[in-house]
């Protein structure tokens, strides 16, 4: 299979595995990816579902079933699960349940950098993103509650998802206090750091 896109990677997993359920048009698909993970933990676009779905049928993971009408509705193709497909299905579940990767998150980088910024604008940035997450754990814990006839298996993803955004908000939470309180002379370090930093940068070269 060609190299794709973490993004388009996951959808095509979303897609074999809801075909596995049982065979279904792109619109559908796209519904059920939509009501069953809020889009928080698939990025969904509908563009992105056409092409994943053409990739697949080359790729012989899935084939045309059937073609369908609904009333004045023009014909939409019913797709279906190839033999190829759920060894395809399982290989990669199996893989990606097993095997933690590394995943080259935006903020840990940022995070080797940070004496870029004084530590006091680095605490205003930090309220902002504390802010977010805030935002985003219960945006998740609307869609979790939406429904309570839904089983907690089809929202395990969730979990994992608020476990690792209530982490992050622990994290900078205990960040903002040691550049407040300035523990083991973290913030005087930091600030030295800087200062050395800028008076070099503005020495005239010998």
């Amino acid at each position: 299979m060609a190299r794709r896109s973490a993004a388009s990677y996951q959808l095509s997993l979303a897609v074999l595995a809801y075909l596995m359920e049982k065979p279904r048009h792109p619109y559908e698909l796209g519904k059920v990816v939509r009501e069953r993970n809020g889009q928080e933990s698939i990025d969904y676009k509908h563009a992105s579902l056409y092409m994943v779905i053409d990739q697949l049928r080359r790729d012989g993971h899935i084939e045309a079933f059937e073609t369908v009408r609904d009333g004045q509705r023009p014909e939409r193709t019913v797709y279906r699960l190839t033999d190829s497909g759920r060894a395809e299905l399982r290989d990669r579940m199996r893989t990606q349940i097993a095997t933690p990767a590394k995943e080259h998150r935006m903020f840990e980088g940022v995070l080797s950098l940070v004496a870029a910024l004084a530590p006091e604008e680095v605490d205003e940035l930090l309220t902002e993103r504390a802010t977010a997450l805030a935002a985003q754990i219960a945006r998740i814990h609307e869609h979790v509650d939406d429904d309570p006839s839904i089983h907690r298996l089809f929202h395990i993803e969730h979990e994992y998802r608020l476990g690792q955004l209530e982490a992050e908000a622990t994290f900078v939470r205990e960040f903002q206090q040691l550049i407040r309180d300035n523990t083991e002379n973290f913030t005087t370090f930091w600030t030295d750091l800087r200062a050395r930093v800028l008076t070099a940068q503005s020495e005239p070269p010998s």
